[in-house]
């Protein structure tokens, strides 16, 4: 006896729409955060309800965006995802446009951050960083790589953040035949407050650092339980003797100034593109960027949000 039921047509499509809240929310999870303020924020009712669940927002993460960074106002979206985190944002990473606005608004919502990082940040100032470190008392993990930043916000960092274990504080270096260190106090400056305010730093890395022997005998010193350091283009960081046979002995995982530079995420060529790698003793030749000053407004953002989130 034949069936009849219609035959089941298969159409190959799917409702997006119209699954369940805790897919969505795990499939948003899987974005990064411009994608679910811009992409799904927009897609419909439901979708923005769910794009500003508190639960997508306990990690924020705002790269540099090469040419769509300026048509994006970054900054606002970082301001709204932070609103969005309700308090639970317990790690944020930003590149360029961290401000000390910014920084202020997420010390002020997020009082259990454990993990910040700010790459090529240069509005940040001493100040500004300063000001929020007291608010930061969870956090755990801190990344400043190419900033403006002197040795005054470490100190306060370090007397403000004792559950800090992971440090990085890096620049970046060029070429420049006619620069001389004259004065080691004040190459040692980071250095020496490292070792002053951050007894428990497990991780440390200070890509091309100005420190002599100086300062890293004092981070040895005054850092005990490090496991990991990374010193490369430290160049001004002679390894020989005892210092290097301390090292070895007491830093389980140690990169030295020579050590290759592949998985370093930021510039290391010189301006004609010659890498220098095999630079090492001739610290007269080598002067960081962060002793340049750079332009507060390097980027302009045109696109306009609605205020209404």
């Amino acid at each position: 006896m034949e069936s009849s039921l219609p035959p089941v047509i298969d159409s190959g499509e799917r409702n997006w729409l119209n699954l369940p809240r805790d897919i969505v929310l795990s499939i948003f999870r899987r974005l990064d955060t411009v994608d679910i303020l811009i992409c799904t924020h927009n897609v419909c009712t439901t979708w923005r309800k769910i794009s500003k669940d508190p639960f997508l927002y306990r990690t924020i993460i705002l790269p540099n965006f090469g040419d769509l960074g300026t048509d994006l106002e970054l900054e606002v979206l970082c301001h709204r995802a932070v609103d969005y985190s309700c308090g639970q944002l317990i790690d944020i990473s930003i590149d360029y446009i961290g401000t000390d606005d910014l920084l202020h608004h997420i010390a002020n919502s997020a009082s259990h951050l454990r993990r910040l990082r700010l790459a090529c940040c240069y509005s940040v100032t001493d100040e500004g960083l300063c000001e929020v470190a007291e608010k930061l008392p969870c956090l755990e993990e801190l990344d400043i790589s190419i900033s403006r930043l002197s040795k005054d916000p470490l100190e306060v960092i370090g007397q403000c953040c004792p559950r800090l274990k992971t440090f990085k504080f890096n620049n970046q270096a060029c070429k420049h035949l006619d620069f001389e260190y004259d004065d080691d106090d004040d190459d040692n400056e980071e250095a020496f407050a490292i070792a002053q305010t951050m007894p428990g730093l497990c991780r440390l890395q200070l890509f091309g650092n100005k420190m002599t022997n100086d300062g890293l005998l004092a981070i040895l010193d005054g850092c005990p339980h490090l496991e990991s350091l990374d010193i490369r283009h430290c160049f001004k960081v002679n390894l020989v003797g005892s210092l290097e046979k301390r090292c070895k002995e007491q830093i389980k995982y140690l990169r030295l100034p020579n050590d290759d530079t592949d998985d370093y995420p930021f510039e290391t060529e010189f301006h004609d593109g010659s890498y220098y790698e095999d630079y090492s003793s001739e610290f007269s030749d080598t002067i960081l960027l962060s002793d340049f000053d750079f332009d507060d407004n390097h980027y302009d953002f045109d696109f306009d949000f609605d205020d209404n989130y």
